[in-house]
């Protein structure tokens, strides 16, 4: 069976002069590190800063290079209120919080604070 993919940004990397870090890819690996059965669950995927980031706009056209990305498969669930999106019949999930939302009715997690 094929697996979700989450599309991210690398823990540190150099952009607008200086070593930077993504804020949402951060919170996705502290849901991660608190929840490891959803790591195990997945395949990552680290994408550069600078677009076109060629395995997520082959997926899902160049309008859809957000990082964090899940991309879901055929035989993954779907829940109302997380923010599924469609390209081209590939289903996915284009931001942290939204990720947070599908995890909390796929893995019974807590849901994201604010949501």
């Amino acid at each position: 069976m094929k697996r979700d993919i989450l599309f991210m940004l690398p823990p540190g990397f150099y952009d607008n002069e200086r070593r930077e870090y993504c804020p949402e890819c951060a919170e996705m690996w502290g849901l991660l590190s608190w929840f490891p059965a959803i790591k195990e669950s997945l395949d990552i995927i680290y994408v550069n800063i600078a677009k076109p980031r060629e395995a997520m706009s082959d997926m899902l056209g160049d309008k859809n290079q957000n990082a964090p990305t899940l991309v879901l498969q055929a035989d993954s669930p779907e829940f109302e209120d997380c923010g599924i999106m469609r390209y081209r019949g590939q289903r996915f999930i284009n931001n942290a919080r939204d990720i947070g939302k599908y995890y909390a009715h796929r893995f019974g997690t807590p849901i994201p604070r604010g949501s």
